[in-house]
Order: C-alpha cells, then structure tokens, then sequence
C-alpha cells in the first residue's frame, strides 16, 4: 500500500477527494498555473498502457504492413485457417493482415496504427534496453519512465513511477526509474490490497479501503476548505472548487473500482487489463505495463502452431484492455502501445521458409500503438536488407517523415526507426513535442512521424 500510495496512504486521500497528493500535502504550494495544466490535461494528456515482453514474440510477422508481395522475398506466414490474409480497415486505407486483428472492433481499429521499426536488440535480457532505445535515451531512462515524468504533474497522479502488473518474477521485464528498479505488483496482489479479498471472498478482518473513501473524503475536504479560507490569493478555493469530488462522485468512483476489482481472479492477461485500468482509474499513476503474447520464444514452433495460436488470444488481450478501459470510462483517456524486446525473422532462413519457428530478429518489430491522438494506418513497412548477406531477408523499412511510408532511402534510417516510433508515441501521449526532445541525446536521430498523428 505505501509503495502504490505513498507514506500515510496519501494516494488514498488523494483518490477520495479528486485532489492531487501535492496538493493535499500542502496547499499552499498551490498555484494557478498548476491548476491550468491539471484542466487543461483532462483535454490533452494520455495515461499509457504498454505491453513488453521480452519473450520477442513473432507480433511483427503478420501485421497490416507485412503481406506486400515481393516475390521470392515475401514474409512467411502461418497457413492455418485461423491466420488466413484479410482486409482489415484502417481509416481511409484498407490492408491486408491475419485474420485474428481483424477481430478487434472497428472503434478500435480506427485509432490504431502499426509502427515498423527495428530494436537493435538480439538477447532476451535486451528489454531494459530496448526500452532505453538501445543507449538513445538520455541519463539512460528508460522512455516510459520519461513520459511518465512529463505525464505525472498535469494529470496529478499519486506517483510518479510506472506500475508494472505483468513483470512478475520476469527481471527482464520490470521497469527502472531514476536509476531504481521499481517492483512488480500483479493483479491479484492489488485486488487484495484495495479490497481485503482473496479470490471471490473476503479475508476475516481485512480492512477494505475502497470502503473508507467516503469518511476519508469529508474528513479531508473539511480540513481544506477551513485552510482555504485563510489563503489570500484564493488559489486554494480555486482548486477545492474545480477538482474536489463529491460525495455521489465518490461513491461511484469506489463501487466503480470494486467491480473491476473482483472481477480479478487470476494474473493472467484479463486480469492485468482489469488492473491496469484500475490504477489508472484512482489515478495512482500515469505509466501501465503488462504482457500480452503472441506466440512467446518460438525458435522451434512446427507449422508455427503456437504462432497461430497466441495471435488469436493475443489479440483477445489487446481487445479485453479496451474493453476495461471502457468499462471504467476511460477509453479516451488512455493511450495503449506494445514494446518488445525484438521481433521474429519473417523469412530469409530455413526454419522461417519451412514454417518450423523463428529466431530472434532486432531489424523488425512492430509497435501497435491504440489511442485518441493517433491516426489509423501502417508507418514504415518492410523492405529486403542488404547488410545481412542473407538472400533477400526482410527487416523495418526505412521511413519518410513526412508522408510515414516505408521506402528505402527514406530521411529516417532503419536504425533510427525506433527513436522515431518513441518521439511520435510521446507526442500522441499529449507531451510537448519540444519538452520531449529533451529526453533523448544528441545523436538519437529519428524524427517525429506527423502522418501517425491526428492534426
């Protein structure tokens, strides 16, 4: 509890009243600039999911962005039925994919874009790195823990650190901020710790937060407006008037997150979705990771079976964190985006060319990035690659800018593809797209790509 809600539970008091902790720590550091940014956030700033797995799952092998025919060069696929080609509709553009993306709903896919680029990373143990953009982020940080601290102050949330709810006992996959390694809380952990349940029950004598909020919030607000009444300037009424939740609103918000929360019975991908909606929802803070996999570390997969397999409920996982999010009210609130490790060859080697598995491939991943800011389509694509010396094998194509088309030769370098692909995610999160620049060095290259973006 003090980990997700800081010493004396302030994130408690800050969820029972709609306040930030900051705030509640002492209102007289309140001023009017900080209210400004924390309204005008409801209107632009993004929460984020993200799903990383270091496994490098074969994702990016059949994508919207991976059927172009290139003749002898053309990406393997999996040929069961459950993976057949079809037309998936992206806004104005229709492309071809397996069949499991287009199961998303079409509200959905309206929001989502497939970002081509390549990691670099070739080892399991690569995910920190992969999410430091192999040494292009600055100080080392890695880039979710750096939206997370321009995210934080506008939308007020309880801390600032990422919460990662599909790590577990995976090192690979756990988040690092500041330097620190931050622990892992699963699904199941934060059902009990908001609700005192174990599975559908309830622990003899467990105490239920969720049940305080109310008292919590009378008890607190009474404080705030005895203070308010003393500040001069006003700016503390100013805040008790625009953000303080009232008692109707907390009732809802608490029997909101119960629901959500019981509905938690195991750690598994349903499970973290409900999780990361509800840290999102009492506003603990403003970075989610979780794993979804599709296919895990199928170096030897017959008939890439599991491949086909792992599409189907991968895509699930991604359907059922929009579903939660809309369950909670949150669906424009949040952006979603998976980050792997790597992605998987699709083709130029006999395993790939024999559908007997794939191997670890940093020259292409896809991120599947779902939100509000983003305009639905392909950026980049993928292209045969010549420095492999491997018979026409295809990696990310080298992007164009300004129209995000995949084409060899493009101002965007396959190697610059993921800072690329991490500069247009943080300015769909809502981030200053200056302030952001900040948090990659010098020599990161890439280029925010404006045709991912909605004008």
């Amino acid at each position: 509890m003090t980990a997700l809600f800081g010493a004396g539970h302030i994130g408690l008091r800050a969820l029972a009243t709609g306040l930030p902790a900051w705030y509640l720590l002492d209102p007289n550091k309140a001023k009017a600039q900080d209210l400004a940014c924390r309204l005008s956030a409801q209107d632009t700033a993004q929460y984020l999911i993200v799903s990383a797995a270091s496994h490098g799952d074969p994702l990016n092998c059949n994508c919207p962005g991976t059927y172009a025919d290139m003749g002898a060069d053309t990406a393997i696929h999996p040929q069961q039925p459950t993976m057949a080609p079809v037309d998936v509709r992206l806004g104005a553009s229709t492309y071809q994919a397996a069949a499991p993306w287009a199961a998303l709903s079409q509200d959905v896919l309206d929001r989502t874009v497939f970002f081509h680029y390549a990691t670099s990373a070739s080892q399991h143990g690569d995910q920190a790195k992969a999410m430091r953009l192999m040494g292009s982020t600055a100080a080392g940080e890695m880039i979710v823990s750096a939206y997370a601290k321009h995210l934080a102050p506008c939308l007020g949330t309880v801390q600032t650190e990422p919460v990662a709810v599909g790590a577990q006992s995976n090192s690979a996959e756990l988040v690092s901020f500041s330097g620190r390694t931050l622990p892992s809380i699963s699904p199941t952990q934060l059902r009990q710790l908001l609700t005192g349940s174990v599975g559908r029950g309830t622990r003899p004598g467990a105490v239920n937060p969720l049940v305080a909020l109310r008292s919590i919030r009378d008890t607190h607000l009474d404080q705030l407006n005895a203070l308010a009444k003393q500040d001069a300037t006003g700016v503390q009424r100013q805040f008790l008037d625009a953000l303080a939740l009232g008692q109707q609103q907390v009732r809802r918000l608490a029997e909101s997150l119960a629901d959500t929360l019981s509905a938690i019975d195991r750690d598994d991908v349903e499970g973290q979705a409900l999780a990361a909606a509800a840290l999102i929802s009492a506003n603990v803070t403003p970075v989610v990771t979780l794993r979804i996999g599709f296919g895990g570390d199928n170096h030897a997969d017959p008939d890439l079976q599991d491949e086909a397999n792992d599409h189907v409920t991968g895509v699930q996982g991604i359907q059922a964190v929009m579903d939660a999010l809309d369950d909670m009210g949150l669906r424009d609130r949040v952006t979603f985006s998976t980050m792997n490790v790597f992605g998987r060859n699709l083709n130029g080697i006999p395993k790939v060319e024999s559908r007997a598995g794939r191997d670890h491939y940093g020259n292409h991943a896809v991120a599947v990035m779902i939100g509000r800011g983003l305009a639905p389509g392909v950026i980049g694509g993928v292209m045969p690659i010549d420095d492999m010396g491997s018979n026409g094998a295809l990696g990310a194509a080298d992007i164009d800018s300004v129209s995000g088309a995949g084409v060899a030769g493009g101002d965007v370098p396959r190697d610059q593809t993921d800072v690329a692909m991490a500069k247009t995610l943080g300015v769909a999160l809502g981030i200053d797209e200056t302030a952001l620049m900040s948090d990659f060095v010098a020599t990161a290259g890439g280029a925010v790509i404006r045709a991912a973006l909605l004008q």
